[in-house]
């Protein structure tokens, strides 16, 4: 990932509360008078990942960062207490508002494609435009590609859903509601050993097939047991909550970012995020750009998808 910018230390960190409950970390990173953009975090629960800032020139954007609520360096860790889609646009607005930013551009990827675009619908006077990868319009069918027995993932990787599910009463019948309640309940597990196992084997799911490769063979030796209980919990949390939103409610209502400038990275063999969401999207909005990246998955991790969204947000800087 030579192409990339150097990754850079935040020149400032902080904590808001939105809550009594909750207290967000926010991390500020770059150019301080630069172009705002805020860096939003797939998952849910994934938490800000170390390199984000590569895909960023320093010297011409004000990176805002944040963990979600219950993910990363945000507290509690995996509460899905108070944590909805609606709080989470909420915390936006409230970072958008301390950070003195009238508008800004959003980043977001997976999960994060979710929230930016949620966020541009319901303010769209306060954003320059957006960057997304991956796109998730949280739809039933987008819910099933990824959880459910009959899914697209769990075609494609048939033996990794094996491992997903093993020892779950789980068959081609159950509905993926069914399937994140069976993991919910294994997560409030008071045997540590059933609830760690369960927990691990949700995450190794989604790390098994974000990539077309893995550089160290099977990706199943993450140790940080935080990350792995915040994606888990958070993302099954939302999952079967329909991730708080009402069907097809993205693309019901984008019309309004018609005016935007808006640029979509999707690798061709995204088997968590399918590649058919962002066409339709791109389709839906007149100033849109799709590119689809050939020879990647989903993860950011994919040199070829990193380099995509680093020359996507040196093209929107100049855009906006």
């Amino acid at each position: 990932m030579s192409n990339l910018y150097p990754i850079t230390s935040p020149y400032t960190h902080y904590r808001l509360s939105p809550s009594r409950l909750h207290s967000i970390y926010i991390e500020e990173t770059g150019n301080p008078n630069g172009i705002p953009v805020l860096f939003i975090h797939g998952g849910p629960g994934g938490g800000i990942s170390a390199n984000y800032s590569a895909m960023f020139n320093p010297d011409v954007y004000r990176i805002i960062a944040f963990d979600q609520r219950g993910a990363g360096q945000s507290t509690p860790l995996a509460e899905t207490r108070d944590n909805t889609t609606e709080d989470l646009l909420a915390d936006i607005e409230m970072i958008r508002q301390h950070c003195l930013v009238e508008k800004w551009l959003l980043f977001g990827g997976s999960w994060g494609a979710t929230l930016a675009l949620l966020a541009a619908i319901k303010a769209p006077e306060t954003v320059l435009g957006l960057v997304l990868r991956g796109v998730f319009l949280a739809r039933q069918e987008d819910i099933d590609w990824f959880i459910s027995p009959n899914g697209g993932a769990a075609q494609l990787y048939p033996e990794h859903y094996e491992a997903f599910t093993q020892d779950m009463p789980i068959d081609k019948s159950t509905s993926t509601q069914t399937v994140c309640e069976l993991f919910e309940e294994r997560f409030s597990q008071k045997n540590r050993f059933l609830q760690t196992d369960s927990l691990r084997a949700w995450y190794n799911w989604e790390e098994r097939i974000s990539r077309i490769q893995h550089p160290y063979g099977d990706p199943v030796t993450n140790y940080d047991l935080a990350q792995v209980s915040s994606l888990s919990s958070l993302e099954c949390h939302y999952l079967k909550h329909n991730c708080f939103i009402s069907e097809n409610y993205i693309l019901k209502h984008v019309d309004v970012l018609s005016e935007l400038p808006v640029y979509i990275v999707h690798g061709r063999y995204d088997m968590i995020c399918k590649l058919e969401a962002s066409y339709l999207l791109q389709r839906s909005l007149p100033n849109s750009t799709l590119q689809v990246v050939a020879d990647a998955g989903h993860s950011t991790s994919e040199p070829s998808i990193a380099s995509a969204l680093k020359d996507a947000t040196d093209l929107m800087a100049k855009l906006i």
